[in-house]
């Protein structure tokens, strides 16, 4: 007898349609599995026959010749054990094969046929209810990622004797429901507030900047200035999730496996901080099977890089593409795909080897040489894209011990809100969202400039030698502050609150 069971792959962070077609054949017992299965997919035969033994099925004694089609696309991982098993207990007659129209089946066996999550189950019901697929099964822990999705009955096993009830008898199975938009908290609950953060005025101000625009910012100081600190904490000025970023979010996240079971949305900006030992492909995505890295892993939240220049330096240069884009392509032979990477990037780096030069409280041990060398372990290019380079020098003994008192995070976020809700005002209509998302042709038209300040601009171009991106950097964040103030002019004092914030552009670094 043959069946076709309804299955699901995931290739990059999309899902496509499959069907298992299961032929059980009077002959000697064997089992052929083909359709480019992967070492894992291979091994399904040992869990499929224990899981089916021991669920009270007989395991057919014949011929079994498993298809995984379309045969052309390499399948991976363990998710097609469940759809496997079902395949053939209905070409064996223990199924009812007409229950199975209209019903995508996916899931990892154990050897006493209990069904165990996977990863990717949020794409794959976004492509079954494009292709109007009625009916979903999935293991019990994946519903809730399922039923986000809307307009396709989620239904949850634990085993597969469970499987074989739903199909055989659908009147007795309630499917599962979930509003996405219930689960979206009022305020975002994050276990650090920048009330926590003694001092460092200036670097909280460009840090509120940066939420406020999506501007990318580079942290310059001494060890135990609280860099680190001040990065983990900038998630929690950034606007509240919305349903569609959450979504997103939650699909990269689904893919990788690192969703927690049983939820079903990431409802909090993401905060990422690879460690300097990272790889291209880790970094960006890759991999002979290409899969999403930690710049996509950031998408809509922060990529928190620590001593910058301790980071490999073609590691570092892979960067430019999502910096600018917003995307990673990844290009293999077998395909190419595009990866979403929209993060704010937070960096942060020691002003040399010993990493007290300039620092007023210990004398710095590198020579001149040592000092350039260090900072031109970053690339020009690279920093021509970080919009704002901010000093966080050591806190004062004052504000160490008697720790006034600092503003909140919910506080700073109600003015980033404002700012960003003006931006969105502003760019009605264009696929932009931020200021940090504007081209030139945006800026000649958002960000005019009175004379005063041109001669102001002016000035800042022959004194530090800026480029043409860094000039284009400092008019975009001059407009962010100007949103901050409530102000739909750029003025003098925006501009000049913009360079200070090129450190690194100034010739004391040079």
């Amino acid at each position: 007898m043959l069946a076709h069971v309804l299955s699901s792959a995931v290739v990059g962070i999309d899902a496509i349609p499959l069907t298992v077609e299961v032929d059980i054949s009077p002959a000697v017992p064997m089992w052929n599995l083909v359709g480019l299965p992967d070492t894992a997919v291979q091994e399904s035969r040992e869990r499929v026959r224990s899981a089916i033994r021991n669920s009270g099925f007989e395991f057919p004694q014949r011929r079994i010749t498993v298809n995984l089609a379309p045969a052309d696309i390499k399948k991976e991982g363990p998710s097609f054990d469940l759809p496997i098993a079902v395949g053939i207990l209905a070409a064996s007659g223990q199924i009812k094969e007409e229950s199975l129209a209209g019903t995508v089946i996916i899931g990892e066996l154990s050897l006493d046929g209990g069904v165990r999550p996977v990863a990717g189950v949020l794409p794959i019901a976004a492509c079954a209810k494009a292709q109007k697929i009625r009916r979903l099964i999935v293991p019990k822990p994946n519903t809730r990622e399922a039923a986000i999705i809307g307009g396709i009955e989620v239904i949850p096993v634990s085993t597969l004797a469970e499987v074989a009830n739903a199909l055989n008898l659908p009147e007795e199975v309630k499917p599962v429901t979930q509003d996405p938009a219930a689960l979206m908290p009022e305020s975002p609950a994050y276990p650090v507030d920048f009330s926590d953060v003694k001092g460092q005025a200036n670097a909280k101000r460009a840090l509120e900047v940066a939420a406020a625009g999506g501007h990318n910012v580079l942290l310059i100081g001494p060890p135990g200035s609280g860099k680190t600190m001040l990065a983990r904490r900038l998630p929690t000025i950034l606007p509240p999730f919305t349903v569609d970023e959450a979504l997103e979010t939650t699909r990269i996240y689904s893919v990788c496996g690192l969703l927690p079971p049983n939820s079903a949305l990431v409802t909090t900006r993401p905060f990422r901080a690879p460690h300097h030992t990272i790889s291209n492909s880790a970094l960006v995505g890759g991999g002979s099977v290409p899969r999403p890295g930690e710049v996509s892993l950031a998408h809509h939240g922060v990529l928190f890089l620590d001593e910058l220049p301790e980071f490999k330096r073609d590691v570092l240069e892979v960067l430019r593409q999502p910096l600018e884009d917003g995307t990673v392509s990844v290009s293999r032979v077998q395909a190419s795909l595009v990866f979403p990477a929209n993060f704010i990037l937070v960096a942060s780096m020691n002003p040399c080897f010993c990493g007290y030069f300039g620092d007023n409280f210990r004398q710095c041990t590198c020579t001149p040489t040592m000092v350039r060398k260090y900072q031109q372990k970053v690339s020009g290019p690279l920093l021509d894209r970080i919009d704002l380079h901010v000093d966080v020098p050591r806190i004062r003994e004052e504000e160490l011990i008697t720790h006034p008192a600092s503003e909140s995070s919910a506080a700073i976020r109600t003015r980033v809100c404002a700012a960003r809700e003006r931006q969105l005002s502003r760019f009605h209509g264009r696929r932009i969202y931020t200021n940090a998302q504007m081209a030139s042709r945006e800026i000649r038209e958002f960000c005019p400039v009175q004379e005063d300040t041109r001669a102001l601009l002016r000035t800042a171009i022959q004194q530090l030698g800026l480029s043409a991106r860094a000039f284009d950097r400092i008019l975009k964040v001059a407009r962010t502050i100007a949103d901050l103030d409530g102000d739909d002019a750029i003025s003098a004092k925006h501009v000049a609150e913009a360079i200070q914030y090129r450190t690194l552009d100034r010739k004391m670094w040079i």
